[in-house]
């Protein structure tokens, strides 16, 4: 482990030399990939450096107390009180650093939520799960911006599509896919009964242009006068646009734009995105056919996670983790549930990988 991490400070140092060179200037691609991979590593070099550290004040407080001057003894046993599970808990950190990383982990992403089992229930919990994110990104310092949206009748959404940018904001979402069931009293219910209704999630790592090489023979792009919910109409021009991806099928809508351009642009950018995630799909089998994998069909079966208004519950039946704070987690406060989620799969993580934490001292 240990020669892997000087072989990292060594190629940190390496990036943090080329990126110090006026001539890098005239080369903006080569710069922004520089900055990235130094992104990528500064966490890591700096845990490593702060585990060499405690490792050589360790071995130099033991030094001292093989001396035998009785004050200096004990000063130095009580600074290895300290220093020892320091020492132990930067060696955990390092392992987890260490574990192979998720190529999208520093993206961007496009959140995409869907009302499933439950008709109108459904669609007014899809706009209330989009705002609990929404809020959680505002809070974070996220850029959130709507992509796309079909609002049903009676309020809520059939789809959202957002994107949402900001530092690693796929690492903290990505376990957010999935099914999502709601069990409360809809306003409509007279007898008082609880439904359960279901809305799917998917989060995909936005693509970037020279992710996904996409030919414009390869597209059709159709433009219609865009409108709104129950056929109202939202302009008079042709501005709403579909693109068509012939060879993969994937079909894509904007019309939330008066501009034509704006409209095709988010349209691509989405379009990008779920051809990324349908090659990655391929790639990794283990994950299946993508969106499947990540939403499944919406049935109310298929549930990641339970939002039981009547307790005020919160579960995820996937780690077992419940919250009796649900009016707080509907207001975006899902911080502990996204450390217990990324606690879990780094633990998942380090068994398969064989580390164990052991003092290294």
């Amino acid at each position: 482990m240990f020669d892997k991490l000087e072989a990292v400070e060594s190629r940190f140092n390496e990036i943090e030399h080329k990126l110090g060179d006026p001539s890098l200037a005239g080369n903006p691609d080569e710069f922004r990939r520089l900055s990235r991979e130094h992104s990528s590593l500064i966490e890591l070099v700096a845990e490593y450096r702060i585990y060499r550290r405690t490792k050589k004040d360790i071995e130099e407080n033991k030094e001292l107390i093989q001396e035998g001057d009785a004050e200096i003894n004990a000063i130095a046993k009580e600074e290895l009180k300290t220093l020892e599970p320091l020492l132990v808990a930067t060696a955990k950190k390092l392992q987890l650093l260490l574990l192979p990383q998720d190529p999208n982990d520093q993206k961007n992403i496009l959140l995409e939520v869907r009302a499933g089992a439950g008709g109108e229930e459904a669609a007014l919990f899809a706009g209330e799960i989009f705002g609990l994110y929404k809020k959680y990104a505002e809070r974070q310092g996220w850029k959130v911006e709507f992509m796309s949206a079909s609002q049903a009748e009676k309020g809520g959404y059939k789809e959202i599509i957002a994107s949402i940018e900001g530092t690693k904001v796929f690492s903290r979402l990505k376990f957010e896919a999935g099914v999502h069931r709601v069990q409360r009293v809809p306003e409509t219910e007279a007898m008082g009964r609880v439904h359960t209704s279901t809305v799917t999630v998917a989060i995909l790592p936005e693509a970037e242009e020279v992710d996904v090489v996409i030919k414009p023979a390869d597209l059709r792009i159709d433009v219609y006068r865009s409108s709104g919910a129950g056929g109202q109409s939202v302009n008079t021009t042709d501005s709403a646009v579909r693109i068509t991806h012939i060879p993969s099928g994937v079909v894509v809508a904007c019309q939330d734009e008066r501009s034509q351009l704006k409209n095709k642009e988010k349209a691509l950018k989405i379009l990008r995105s779920r051809i990324l995630e349908a090659e990655e799909a391929r790639a990794h089998k283990e994950h299946a056919d993508s969106r499947k994998a990540m939403v499944g069909t919406g049935d109310r079966s298929e549930r990641i996670r339970t939002y039981n208004f009547p307790q005020g519950r919160l579960t995820d039946h996937r780690i077992g983790f419940t919250l009796y704070q649900l009016p707080d987690v509907m207001q975006g406060h899902i911080d502990s549930l996204l450390d217990a989620l990324q606690t879990h799969y780094q633990s998942e993580a380090l068994k398969q990988s064989g580390f164990a934490v052991q003092n290294q001292n």
